[in-house]
């Protein structure tokens, strides 16, 4: 999965874990607070990596293009 992919799948993950946790805190259903919570982490993990996946792809562009630089 690309970086844009991780990025936009985070993101709706976040938001989505945002929404259950705020449904389950005004609920009282702690079950779907804890689900919410997770899938909110998840949701922050996922951008990392596609950010993680940018830095390195942008990291090895300049790497290249460096190197045809000094040809």
């Amino acid at each position: 999965m690309g970086s844009t992919a991780d990025k936009i799948k985070g993101m709706a993950n976040e938001a989505i874990g945002k929404v259950k946790k705020r449904l389950g805190g005004a609920t009282g259903d702690e079950q779907v607070e804890g689900e919410g919570v997770m899938q909110e982490m998840k949701g922050k993990g996922q951008k990392t990596v596609g950010d993680a996946k940018e830095a390195a792809k942008d990291a090895i562009d300049r790497a290249a293009a460096a190197t045809n630089k000094k040809m």
